[in-house]
């Protein structure tokens, strides 16, 4: 078959003339199905010239059908987002039994949304087939009950959008995007990695500088607020990050327990992205939505204060297996807590409650030869 110039439309680089692109066959079988349009132009700051794909023009995974199941406004209302743990067999893979007991824990005690694979799910020691797997699961089984936020992002913007086109063609209703971490890059660098993958869907941005090693600072967010799919802030930085958002109107999650509460009561935060709300999501649901308890609030701090004494997810990972939720299996490097924080989470359990707690088995203290450390899955 001769090689023929078609009359479909090819590259198109705006301000020069356009070339048609080189096809094979007739242009009926090969048509692209949208004009895959590539402009040579400047960003939003108007400093560097950038080669950028159109937000109108064609992306292979990209589908307005799955995209807009979801609102901006879907996300925004949310008030508890449970960071939930992805829990293991003794060969290292998901233990997707336990998983869904935890999912459905979480449905059960008012949680409104779940964060799948991220730092507490431990999405940076999965493969990417197993984090688009575990969050595809989620939606098929539980996604009509409750939000389902992928968390996509990565320090490699190539990445992050391609997992988050992933993400979206396996039906999440939101992306989690942190900062690009340890390779860190520039404040124009930032605007223009979460501008990459905003027009994607629904967006909550990531903020935790203890773990990235970059603060992304009201500059960034400020110049990513105005796009419709950007859901708001999980902030790390403390409550005057978040009341300087609040009045500009950006919906807030603290990423915060231990400040969760004064966080919404007294500085305007829509929620909490919880870790302790895998342990006692009843309760934490009580904190954002029950007015004002500082009662409850001190009575839940000693767990919060534990679950973070060493970096998490280690103590929740620690505290699931006593209560008999989850394997006590840990992909390296994570392992469990030493034994007198075993013996202090039980004290903890009798002071707030066995039955507040998730799962229906005593908690107990595990030795350390009932752990089980996977270091090849």
């Amino acid at each position: 078959m001769a090689l023929q110039t078609t009359a479909n439309p090819g590259v198109r680089l705006v301000g020069r003339k356009e070339a048609p692109a080189q096809g094979l066959g007739s242009p009926s079988r090969l048509a692209l199905p949208r004009r895959a349009a590539f402009a040579l132009n400047r960003t939003g700051r108007g400093k560097f010239p950038v080669v950028a794909i159109s937000l109108d023009d064609y992306l292979p995974m990209r589908s307005t059908e799955v995209k807009n199941r979801t609102s901006t406004g879907d996300i925004t209302s949310l008030r508890l987002i449970t960071a939930v743990k992805t829990p293991y067999l003794p060969d290292g893979r998901f233990d997707l039994e336990a998983y869904d007991s935890l999912i459905n824990m979480q449905i059960e005690g008012g949680a409104e949304g779940v964060i799948v694979g991220g730092t507490t799910g431990e999405g940076h020691l999965m493969s990417w087939d197993e984090h688009i797997m575990l969050i595809g699961r989620t939606v098929n089984c539980f996604g009509t009950r409750i939000k389902v936020i992928g968390n996509t992002g990565s320090n490699s913007t190539r990445e992050a959008i391609h997992a988050t086109e992933q993400g979206f063609a396996v039906g999440m209703h939101a992306a989690l995007h942190i900062n690009p971490y340890y390779g860190k890059t520039s404040t124009e660098g930032l605007i223009s990695h979460f501008e990459a993958v905003l027009p994607m869907g629904p967006t909550i941005i990531y903020n935790v500088p203890s773990r990235s090693g970059q603060d992304i600072t009201p500059e960034v967010i400020d110049a990513v607020s105005g796009y419709s799919n950007m859901a708001g802030v999980k902030e790390c930085v403390g409550h005057e990050r978040v009341k300087c958002y609040t009045d500009k109107g950006i919906a807030i999650w603290s990423g915060n327990d231990d400040e969760c509460y004064d966080s919404r009561w007294k500085y305007g935060a829509t929620g909490v992205i919880s870790v302790a709300s895998n342990l006692v999501p009843s309760l934490m649901h009580s904190l954002m939505y029950e007015g004002e308890n500082a009662v409850l609030n001190e009575k839940l701090l000693p767990l919060m204060k534990w679950l973070f004494c060493q970096p998490n997810p280690i103590a929740l990972n620690t505290a699931l297996a006593q209560l008999g939720v989850a394997r006590p299996v840990f992909r390296l490097p994570y392992v469990p807590l030493p034994l007198e924080k075993r013996i202090e989470f039980v004290r903890i359990v009798e002071a707030i409650g066995r039955e507040k707690f998730v799962g229906q088995k005593e908690a107990r203290v595990l030795d350390d030869d009932d752990f089980v450390l996977i270091s090849r899955y």
